[in-house]
Parts: structure tokens; C-alpha cells; sequence
């Protein structure tokens, strides 16, 4: 699945909008009448499995076309490209577009890192500016919410928590606690920011995590994050210990990484 969505851009940008058609004659007054009466057609209802499964296909599309910054106009084509391979008439050659795809991938991700990084850089000075908020060496800002009461954990320690993660325009892109789970991960295995953060964290206490992207995912991101983004993070530490079994550890492999495993 997962190598069949790193594909699917590739299959999408290879379609090109078909010819242009000629243009027609506009319709007489009664007609337009007539077309003008017809009601606007409508998204399909989401009411089987099925349904909701196709529509979950079109998420994830989205995700890992993401990094391409599409503009409005260039989602139209996306739709034609899709049109255009259901009726097996592409209107380019895949075999000759689609190597540019990943250098376009390249560029495009670049402007939307620098964005990303800008309004990261912002947001990072307003919440160390915020009572309590500590900004330690490495540009964690780190404010404790809820004190804890139990000890604290070390980064081989294992911990239980509950936690929602969300970017600076406060887009949610992982929770816990919607899925009414709480996870537990090793902290020797999760990404720089929460190895530092949750360390400073005492059981049974509840912080705020804002972490620069050279402590989280980078330039490159993941399909729910993009690459240069601040992530905001509100971590409840349930509880440490030493060791926990393998089975308890989410896969690296989740996306956009339950919880973020680096």
C-alpha cells in the first residue's frame, strides 16, 4: 500500500488535460433557459463501507501529493489525469514525463519547506514568549501544563501517553485521543523533540511540546506533515518503565508515525 501511494503521483502528473475541443455554439435563449433550471450536481453520498473506503483513497492521495503544493488550477488536472487513465486516453507519454516528476517533487518541496520554516520561526518566538514556556539549547519551547507527580522518565525508558499533534495553522495531523488509544513508545526511538521533551515530564502531568523541524521530521516531512513545519504537541505522560513488550510499540512504518517515531 504504501509503495502504491509513492506511485500514485506518478501515475497522476504523467496525464496532461486532453486537447482542446473546439468551441461550440452557445445555446439559444431557451436552452440556456433550460440548462440553467438543471440543478448543480452533487458529491456522491458516503453511505456503504466501499464508499467510505474510495473517499479514505482520495486522503491518502492527497497526503502524498502534498509536497507538490498544488495550486487550484493544477487539482483540475490531477481530476483530468484521472478521467483521462479511466478512459485509457492519456494525453502525454508516461514513459517520457514521468522521470521529471521527482525533480519537480524536489523544487516544489523547497518552497514549501522555506514557508513552512517562516511561520514555524514565528510561532516558535510567540510560544516562548508564553508564562511558563522554557526554550532550552536545542529550540524546543517546553510548558508544563498539568504537573505530574511521579518520576520522571529516562530516554531508555518506555512510556504511556496520550498526545494530539498539530501544525502552526492548527491543522490536527495525529491523536491518541481520537482514536481513543493511548500509545506507547520507547523514547529512544521517537523523534528528537519528544526524546527531550517528555524526559523533563513527571508521570501523571500533562505538557506543551513545540518543536522546530531540525527536531522533528526535517525538510522532507512525512504524507501528513510538511517538510519545514513547526509541530505543536500536547503530551499526557501516563506512565514509564524500563521495558515493554515489543508487540505494545507502534510500527516506524505508521504515517504519519503513531506516535512520531523518528
Amino acid at each position: 500500500m504504501r509503495a502504491f501511494l509513492i506511485l500514485m503521483p506518478a501515475i497522476l502528473f504523467a496525464q496532461a488535460p486532453p486537447p482542446t475541443q473546439p468551441a461550440r455554439p452557445k445555446p439559444g435563449a431557451a436552452a440556456a433557459k433550460s440548462q440553467a433550471a438543471k440543478p448543480a450536481a452533487t458529491a456522491p453520498a458516503l453511505t456503504t463501507d466501499d464508499d467510505k473506503t474510495i473517499y479514505a483513497l482520495g486522503l491518502s492521495m492527497y497526503r502524498s501529493l502534498q509536497r507538490f503544493d498544488l495550486s487550484p488550477a493544477e487539482v483540475e488536472i490531477i481530476k483530468r489525469a484521472l478521467t483521462d487513465s479511466v478512459a485509457r486516453k492519456p494525453a502525454v507519454d508516461l514513459a517520457e514525463w514521468g522521470p521529471k516528476i521527482q525533480p519537480l517533487a524536489v523544487i516544489r518541496g523547497a518552497v514549501v519547506a522555506a514557508r513552512e520554516k517562516t511561520a514555524g520561526q514565528a510561532y516558535l518566538q510567540k510560544a516562548a514568549a508564553e508564562p511558563g514556556a522554557v526554550k532550552t539549547e536545542s529550540g524546543l519551547v517546553y510548558r508544563e501544563l498539568t504537573p505530574g507527580s511521579g518520576p520522571s522518565p529516562k530516554d531508555t525508558d518506555t512510556v504511556k501517553v496520550q498526545y494530539r499533534g498539530t501544525l502552526v495553522d492548527g491543522t490536527e495531523f495525529d491523536s491518541s485521543y481520537r482514536r481513543n488509544q493511548p500509545a506507547q513508545v520507547p523514547l529512544n526511538g521517537v523523534i528528537p523533540c519528544w526524546r527531550e521533551g517528555v524526559q523533563k515530564m513527571k508521570v501523571g502531568g500533562k505538557a506543551k511540546l513545540v518543536c522546530p523541524a531540525s527536531l522533528a521530521y526535517g525538510d522532507r516531512g512525512n504524507p501528513a506533515i510538511p517538510g519545514g513545519a513547526t509541530l505543536i504537541f500536547e503530551v499526557e505522560l501516563l506512565d514509564a518503565a524500563a521495558a515493554a513488550p515489543a508487540a505494545a510499540v507502534p510500527p516506524v512504518s505508521a504515517a504519519p508515525a503513531t506516535p512520531p517515531v523518528h
